[in-house]
């Protein structure tokens, strides 16, 4: 039995499915070719156990052996040291790729996620609210446009980095967001275009699927 659990929910809605963070994590353990098993813990009842890994009541988490891990990023960093397909094995290409992992949950998905769950939730509108939302994130793709115009990859190679950036990114690509920055858009292309992320998708979106019928919803 493989010593890396991924844990997610039994089940989710419909509008997040192929969003839900623990895709991060399989896609990482997809792209280092690193046996894992997936758990699940109950979407509508997150109670002590849950609580116990994730104090937020979200997911996912990972364990591995007697460690448990939560929050995405972490995780990331932890399977990064686990493998050189996720981390560059020089210290300043470690670097590099650990300050875009932090760039991306910091100053990227700071401006993406309320904009794109706005979006999700039909609640774009002429508000002073999603203006001032609309502007911070376009501030945030005009720097990141500059760097992603010179390179493929955050940290030369491809690295947890961009499974983290290009994540932060596919909600906005989803609403078209992207539009008037094309090296962003290209980047985000060419990392969901790599055959881990296309297993990782689909095997969550089937693990939802199979949800469905355990519910009876068709």
């Amino acid at each position: 039995m493989a010593d890396l659990t991924l844990t997610t929910f039994d089940w989710v809605p419909e509008m997040p499915r192929g969003f839900v963070r623990d895709l991060r994590v399989r896609w990482a353990l997809e792209e280092a070719a690193l046996p894992y098993r997936v758990a699940s813990v109950p979407f509508d009842d997150r109670g002590p156990a849950h609580l116990a890994h994730q104090p937020f009541g979200q997911v996912p988490w990972l364990t591995d052996g007697d460690l448990s891990i939560f929050e995405s990023g972490a995780i990331l960093l932890h399977l990064g040291e686990r493998s050189d397909k996720l981390m560059p094995s020089d210290p300043r290409g470690r670097v590099e790729a650990t300050k875009w992992v932090f760039a991306a949950l910091n100053s990227v998905e700071m401006a993406s996620l309320p904009w794109a769950m706005l979006k999700f939730m039909g609640k774009a509108d002429d508000t002073p609210a999603w203006k001032f939302l609309d502007g911070f994130l376009e501030v945030r793709l005009k720097h990141l446009e500059l760097v992603l115009a010179r390179r493929e990859w955050l940290a030369g190679s491809f690295s947890v980095a961009d499974i983290l950036m290009s994540d932060v990114l596919r909600p906005v690509d989803r609403f078209d967001g992207l539009t008037e920055h094309p090296a962003c858009r290209d980047y985000v292309a060419r990392a969901i275009a790599r055959p881990a992320f296309a297993k990782a998708h689909a095997d969550q979106m089937a693990h939802f699927a199979s949800a469905d019928k355990a519910r009876g919803i068709s």
